[in-house]
């Protein structure tokens, strides 16, 4: 598209080498362009603006981990094990997840069967980091002595629902998008309907990251909470970092200005039933 515009432009500096039935239509294209390309810089900018508040969540996150929770282990230090469970979890089901559902919007001039294949890798990652993360939580209940109650939480209830539609998600849309088989015209059938079960899935892991957090204060802090000690700012401020970047991921998610343009490697892998 770059090599055409500029051949397009190229012509315009020559007005004596456009015949005259087709300047509308070259001026037209240039501000089509010129469009696309105000929306990918705004685009740009909200993203790294995003994305720049994503690692400041995690390394924030790891920073509360390290520094107020003592740092990890597994099996040698149950109480430690368990940090491995917030910080995977967040790391996973809200970085990853979300970076995951802004690739296409992301690399928009990457060809769509590529961005797929990134997709659900990005995915994968997700996926791997919420196993060992339920492993972790899981292990330091029943390990402790004497051992604490698992899924009696309203966190723990909505943490385990997200993570089983995330999986069914991961698994429904592999087998939709990437399998090959299936027609172009299912995949055009199932795509929104991928997308509003994914942006669903992805607040609910904004609700199970908030409420983990909450009871993860009360209950470690405990009466110590309302007097506001430095680990409560830390967590607070976490939990502030996490609402701000959720909010601007959905705004990406779903502002439709800036929804990827098919490229022309696009259709003919449709064509091709990929």
């Amino acid at each position: 598209m770059n090599s055409e515009f500029e051949s397009l432009l190229n012509q315009e500096e020559n007005q004596g080498d456009i015949p005259s039935g087709n300047r509308k239509s070259v001026f037209g294209f240039r501000m089509e362009a010129r469009s696309e390309h105000q929306k990918t810089k705004m685009y740009n900018s909200i993203y790294s603006f995003t994305t720049s508040l994503g690692v400041g969540l995690i390394s924030l996150v790891l920073f509360w981990v390290l520094h107020n929770r003592g740092g990890f282990a597994w099996h040698s230090d149950i109480k430690k094990q368990f940090n491995w469970h917030p910080f995977l979890m967040i790391l996973g089901m809200v970085f990853l997840y979300s970076q995951s559902m802004l690739i296409f919007r992301t690399g928009r001039a990457i060809q769509k069967k590529k961005l797929k294949i990134l997709h659900a890798s990005i995915h994968l990652l997700a996926f791997i980091c919420s196993v060992i993360g339920l492993k972790a939580v899981f292990d330091s209940h029943n390990l402790e002595e004497p051992p604490i109650a698992n899924l009696y939480t309203m966190h723990s209830w909505i943490g385990l629902i997200t993570v089983i539609c995330f999986s069914i998600q991961f698994l429904s849309g592999f087998i939709s998008f990437l399998f090959p088989g299936l027609s172009s015209t299912i995949r055009k059938t199932l795509l929104p309907i991928h997308v509003l079960f994914g942006t669903n899935i992805f607040i609910m892991a904004l609700i199970s990251f908030l409420t983990g957090l909450t009871e993860k204060a009360v209950f470690t802090l405990e009466k110590t909470y309302s007097q506001f000690p430095s680990e409560a700012f830390v967590l607070n401020f976490i939990a502030l970092i996490g609402v701000f970047y959720g909010l601007l991921v959905l705004y990406l998610v779903n502002e439709s200005t800036y929804k990827r343009s098919a490229l022309e490697e696009d259709e003919l892998a449709l064509t091709r039933n990929e």
